[in-house]
């Protein structure tokens, strides 16, 4: 049974149950994961605590563990990039759970990109913590970020305007973002924050790849998932 801890937000875990479902390599309704989402949209937002230093998320993040846990999840995956800041406490509550910037690094390589510049794009506490550049740069992995006045002006309005569901004015942003990293000779681009999918469609630009966060955790989870049991 897998469990979704979900709710960071609404639209990023309806989307990722949604990848879930088309990516898995089902027949029949009896072929697709088991899954139980903890939808619980009411979790402090993740970003602005990481930057205040608090810990308002933490009571919700283990509160949505443990009920996954009492439910019977073996697996977890956790559509949202900044909750992972809190990857190591929910891990000792005992259930597994996929990195989501390990299943990145996973894609990467199934890419065949296994060296070279990365550009990241995420929250501000995202980028300013380096969730993505501290797993990728241990892999050998260069990474570069959007410029401050981006990160003002064009990613967080973006990630605000996914939120209100004005997809069609953050893509606008996202690949003015996108663009200006390429133009410093990055060899793909993360869209690490899993709102930025909901808007950013493409899997290419300018012919090199835009390495989804939704699709990658969800890549992985069903190759977990769906492993023949040894016995």
């Amino acid at each position: 049974m897998l469990g979704i801890l979900g709710g960071m937000g609404p639209a990023a875990s309806a989307e990722f149950y949604r990848r879930l479902v088309e990516l898995t390599p089902a027949t029949c309704d009896q072929e697709h994961i088991p899954c139980i989402i903890w939808g619980d949209p009411t979790v402090p937002d993740r970003s602005t605590s990481l930057i205040n230093h608090d810990d308002l998320p933490w009571p919700k993040l283990k509160q949505g563990i443990l009920g996954l846990k009492a439910a019977g999840c073996t697996q977890i995956a956790i559509p949202c990039n900044t909750a992972h800041f809190w990857y190591d406490r929910m891990l000792e509550l005992g259930v597994p759970i996929k990195h989501i910037a390990d299943t990145v690094a996973e894609e990467l390589q199934s890419r065949d990109i296994t060296s070279g510049t990365i550009g990241v794009i995420g929250t501000k506490a995202t980028i300013e913590l380096g969730l993505y550049q501290t797993h990728l740069e241990k892999l050998g992995y260069d990474c570069v970020t959007p410029s401050a006045q981006d990160m003002e002006t064009l990613v967080q309005p973006a990630i605000n305007l996914v939120k209100a569901n004005n997809l069609t004015d953050a893509h606008q942003l996202l690949m003015q973002v996108i663009d200006n990293l390429y133009l410093q000779g990055v060899d793909a681009v993360v869209l690490g924050c899993t709102e930025l999918p909901l808007a950013v469609k493409e899997n290419t630009f300018k012919g090199r790849p835009l390495i989804n966060s939704i699709d990658s955790l969800a890549t992985s989870i069903i190759n977990v998932m769906l492993q023949p049991t040894l016995f």
